[in-house]
């Protein structure tokens, strides 16, 4: 099952916060990009509260998208529990590996992450001992299991300390983010 040139520059962003309404830096991160045209946004948790995945539902919102975004807080250095649901049901081998699955191949993966420390602690040396990478490396892998490209994430540190002006600039730059990436590919 290959993809469509069809579906270039659709964007299909993952938000999963279990307490959204408590989030300093991911409501005006969201906020900043609700408007793109082409850009479709589902809250997980507000969809499913029961954690009842709606497989075909989520595999033809990933059909029609050429990025998938997962965005979500970073909770011990893992993504919120209905992102993992989410994979667990929607990512089924017959349709995302092996013969006859690969609907995901040639689309784009990235992940959008807010963290509570400082870009500093996530260093060798650090607080945390490793860049933030290492403990992305399982979307990475499972972007390649897919036939995916995995982009670069998109982090915001300190996110319980920045100012909100370090807030609406970050919330800026995601939204500056998504709309070069629908610019390419309109280019493409």
């Amino acid at each position: 099952m290959e993809t469509s040139k069809t579906n270039s520059g659709e964007i299909l962003i993952l938000f999963a916060h279990p307490y959204p309404q408590q989030s300093r830096v991911n409501r005006p991160l969201l906020r900043a990009v609700q408007d793109i045209p082409r850009v479709k946004i589902v809250d997980l948790y507000e969809q499913y509260p029961d954690f009842h995945i709606n497989i075909q539902l989520e595999q033809q919102r990933l059909l029609s998208a050429s990025l998938i975004v997962f965005h979500h807080p970073f909770y011990w250095y893992s993504a919120p529990a209905i992102l993992k649901q989410w994979q667990d049901c929607v990512l089924e081998e017959r349709f995302a590996l092996s013969e006859g699955g690969f609907a995901l191949r040639g689309k784009r993966l990235m992940s959008v992450v807010t963290v509570g420390h400082s870009k500093a602690s996530y260093q060798l040396d650090g607080y945390d001992r490793f860049p933030i990478g290492h403990f992305l490396r399982p979307y990475e892998q499972m972007a390649i299991h897919c036939g995916m490209q995995y982009l670069a994430p998109f982090v915001v540190y300190s996110a319980h300390r920045i100012s909100d002006a370090e807030i609406e600039n970050r919330a800026c730059h995601y939204r500056q983010h998504l709309l070069d990436y629908l610019s390419e590919a309109e280019h493409e």
